[in-house]
């Protein structure tokens, strides 16, 4: 599990996929943000938990085709498919790297980006924890898409339209309690809603996607 984990971030990073193109789609998203809204403070504060919720989301978009596309296009895929590892933990693996490259530098660039968008001292602490609650979500859901659409030609733009619906309830949370704390309320419901999204996810998601590479590789 450790190597196919290793393995899984190594591609990432070589493929372009990972922590550099997220990175950069989130500095664009905040930069270009006060171009459209204008350079209001007052109105930069109120938006900002919101659009760095949205900018992390669709970051994590760019690279969802990748989870499995590399495996498939060099045959690895059903090598893997006939190796010890249950796919089940297999998906898992494949969305823990993708949370490592994607979910996890976004996490760590959000409090630094946050000054951009004049966010408040008070939300940063809570955005660093929406966020590090959430992400791991949209990773696992993802992976979910990415096993749906495996094989199909252009099927980004699918993925795309397959998971944003499901990305909904995570964007809602996160963003609440990220709002919530720059406001000053208490920010106990929205998160433990989120965690219990997260953990739903991580433990129901890996077996839906595990069957659904299953057809696919038949």
């Amino acid at each position: 599990m450790k190597a196919l984990l290793l393995r899984d971030i190594r591609l990432a990073i070589r493929a372009g996929g990972g922590f550099g193109l997220g990175l950069a789609f989130f500095l664009i998203v905040v930069v270009l943000v006060p171009f459209g809204v204008g350079p209001q403070s007052e109105l930069l504060s109120r938006i900002a938990a919101g659009t760095l919720w949205i900018g992390a989301l669709l970051a994590c978009l760019l690279s969802l085709d990748r989870i499995f596309a590399l495996d498939w296009e060099d045959g690895s895929l059903d090598l893997l498919a006939t190796a010890p590892l249950p796919m089940e933990a297999i998906a898992a693996i494949k969305a823990l790297a993708h949370w490592l490259t994607t979910g996890l530098p976004l996490v760590l660039a959000a409090p630094i980006l946050a000054v951009l968008l004049n966010l408040p001292a008070a939300g940063y602490g809570p955005l660093i924890l929406s966020l590090l609650l959430g992400t791991p979500a949209l990773s696992m859901i993802g992976t979910f898409g990415a096993a749906l659409t495996v094989g199909l030609k252009r099927g980004g733009l699918l993925l795309s339209l397959l998971v944003l619906p499901l990305y909904v309830p995570t964007l809602i949370f996160g963003a609440e309690a990220a709002r919530r704390g720059v406001d000053g309320f208490d920010t106990t419901t929205p998160m433990l809603m989120l965690a219990g999204i997260t953990c739903g996810t991580i433990a129901l998601l890996p077996f839906a996607a595990a069957a659904v590479l299953r057809v696919n590789l038949r």
